[in-house]
């Protein structure tokens, strides 16, 4: 350890690895640029000795200490259920651990840090009262709004009630908590501007989504021939709501529009734990693939020829549209799939909300080699030049700095 730099704590309210969803890629690929550089970083976050010992490596890779608090056992749908009644939202309520609270006020009362950051606004429920040094919250998404989206999308009278409730929970709490900090950084202008208008947040700064373009190497879209039979590719945890909600509208609305015209189409779903509704429509349908967890998205995205997006609630950004677009594969998204990232419809991807739009633009693309190339190209050039994770992680390191500066000057003048 230096003494020299300044001392960041980064407190996550999960175990990063394996990087299988949105949220620790993004939280991962920016520790890996902090780490080296202007600040000391210590990640505290939940692990049990397995974890520590088995993903040795990475964690070495992204912090230069790492403080683990003994994880909760996942409890039951029902017993989740019963903390729809509680004051807290649900996801919040279990970020709420008597271990995480224990080690992030221990560790924040015994030693000196320069900047505390708290992964997602869930983690807030972890934060002390009063924390010596600058706070900075790493908000994913605007979690009230996704919230909102779920009422809009729910099927029945009983489900918009509960997401209801829970929505005005969480616009709650999450006003409530980011208020309390000095700085609150977004994943796009967009969130940005949500939180200003909003919550009156005066301090936010926004970070664009990053990529690994290293890892995520480009190749050209493969041909359609005998061996390639024309090919959708979707990534995503399947045990998130919105992937669940967009895949099953799809599933149902857009799918036989394909099969009906491209009958050797094939559908593969990537993405760990589908429940076990959604399994079933699958097989019902032909051509349809769940595929459950993998150990790397990159095989399945390079055979395909179409990478979909058809989500309909969610929020923040979708780090899987950067991914697919750095791997070379032709994106097909709804706005929501694509909020938030600074990308051009037509030149990097094509846009379509309506299920009848959707299958077109999908059947379009397979009928089209010289499009799937071009979107291809631009979209990989588009990534490479804006988007790469090093060029995130430094923006955050200034916004840190700058946290740290404005609190300084601040007690100077105090």
């Amino acid at each position: 350890m230096n003494p020299a730099r300044p001392r960041l704590a980064f407190v996550s309210p999960s175990f990063l690895f394996p990087n299988d969803t949105g949220g620790r890629i993004r939280t991962t690929n920016v520790l890996r640029g902090l780490k080296g550089g202007a600040f000391e970083v210590t990640l505290l976050a939940p692990a049990s000795a397995a974890q520590q010992r088995d993903w040795a490596g990475e964690i070495a890779g992204v912090c230069d200490r790492f403080v683990a608090w003994e994880p909760e056992s996942a409890r039951p749908q029902w017993m989740r259920a019963l903390g729809l009644w509680r004051d807290l939202p649900v996801n919040v309520q279990s970020d709420r651990t008597p271990a995480g609270l224990r080690a992030v006020h221990e560790l924040l009362a015994g030693e000196r840090f320069d900047v505390v950051v708290f992964d997602f606004v869930h983690a807030a429920v972890l934060r002390p009262a009063h924390v010596d040094a600058a706070t900075v919250c790493f908000t994913h998404n605007v979690e009230a709004e996704i919230f909102a989206r779920h009422v809009k999308a729910a099927g029945n009278s009983l489900m918009r009630a509960v997401w209801a409730s829970q929505a005005g929970k969480m616009q709650q709490f999450e006003r409530t908590a980011l208020r309390a900090f000095d700085t609150v950084v977004a994943v796009s202008e967009r969130d940005a501007d949500w939180f200003r208008q909003h919550y009156q947040l005066a301090a936010v700064d926004t970070i664009p989504t990053g990529v690994d373009l290293d890892f995520f190497a480009w190749r050209e879209p493969p041909a359609l021939d005998e061996v390639h039979a024309p090919t959708l590719v979707f990534t995503g945890s399947m045990d998130w709501a919105a992937n669940i909600d967009g895949i099953r509208h799809f599933l149902a609305e857009v799918w036989p529009r394909v099969r009906q015209a491209r009958p050797d189409a094939r559908l593969v779903v990537v993405g760990r734990r589908p429940p076990a509704t959604l399994v079933e429509q699958a097989k019902a349908l032909p051509g349809v693939q769940l595929t459950g967890y993998v150990d790397d998205v990159r095989p399945y995205v390079h055979a395909a020829h179409v990478f979909i997006i058809p989500l309909r609630v969610g929020g923040g950004t979708r780090i899987k549209a950067f991914e697919a677009m750095a791997m070379g594969c032709p994106v097909v998204s709804t706005a929501i799939g694509i909020e938030g990232l600074d990308v051009q419809p037509d030149e990097h991807f094509l846009l379509r909300d309506a299920a009848p739009d959707q299958a077109e633009a999908i059947l379009r693309l397979l009928g089209d080699a010289a499009l799937r190339n071009r979107l291809s190209r631009q979209a990989r050039r588009c990534v490479e030049e804006r988007f790469g994770h090093r060029v995130v992680a430094r923006v955050f390191e200034r916004i840190c700095l700058d946290a740290l500066q404005r609190r300084a000057t601040a007690a100077v003048a105090a």
